[in-house]
């Protein structure tokens, strides 16, 4: 019988739909409820074979069990389980529906692609190969340098690893590409747009 509906031996109770991802994750942050979990993705079927596929003693199954089919992630009749997994699809789906669209980090959309596909969270998450991607991201990182202030080495990597941890890599790219200078030991800005 699908979750959603009475159990004609129950009295009636209304279950929950759907459910929501920071319920998923707090029902999952306990080792035991995610033992579980695991173990009927993997195929156990009953509360026994639960506890042997994920080396659990019965009661543990049992209680975790409970919780998780309140919570409308499992489907308890007597000693069978089943895990509603398109729940979790589901629950993700909507998580990511209701994020906030994230501000574009350039006017240009074709910039705006690039940097996407390569900054999260303000950091960037790796290098790109492509040359002219990787000019792109080059250029909104040397906006973190104003002009006309000449920065020691050591300032430069830590500005630049606020971004990336490979900071001689990300050093050597803007110099290559003319948006940073150096002499002696100092860096300064000497490319790139800059926003006046």
């Amino acid at each position: 019988m699908p979750l959603g509906y009475p159990s004609p031996n129950r009295p009636m109770r209304r279950y929950r739909q759907i459910v929501d991802a920071a319920t998923i994750v707090g029902l999952l942050a306990d080792r035991t409820r995610l033992r579980v979990v695991a173990a009927l993705a993997l195929g156990a079927a009953t509360i026994e074979e639960v506890a042997e596929a994920a080396g659990l003693p019965l009661k543990d199954v049992a209680l975790a069990a409970r919780r998780l089919a309140r919570a409308g992630l499992v489907h308890r009749d007597g000693h069978t389980l089943a895990l509603h997994t398109e729940r979790f699809g589901a629950a993700a789906r909507a998580a990511a529906a209701a994020a906030p669209v994230p501000e574009p980090l350039s006017e240009d959309p074709a910039e705006d692609a690039v940097l996407s596909a390569f900054v999260r969270n303000g950091r960037l998450v790796s290098i790109p190969a492509q040359h002219s991607k990787r000019r792109v991201v080059l250029e909104h990182l040397v906006r973190v340098f104003e002009p006309g202030v000449r920065y020691p080495e050591r300032e430069v990597n830590v500005l630049l690893g606020v971004w990336h941890a490979d900071v001689a890599a990300l050093r050597r790219y803007l110099v290559d590409e003319g948006l940073l200078t150096r002499e002696s030991g100092v860096y300064w800005r000497s490319g790139g747009w800059v926003d006046v």
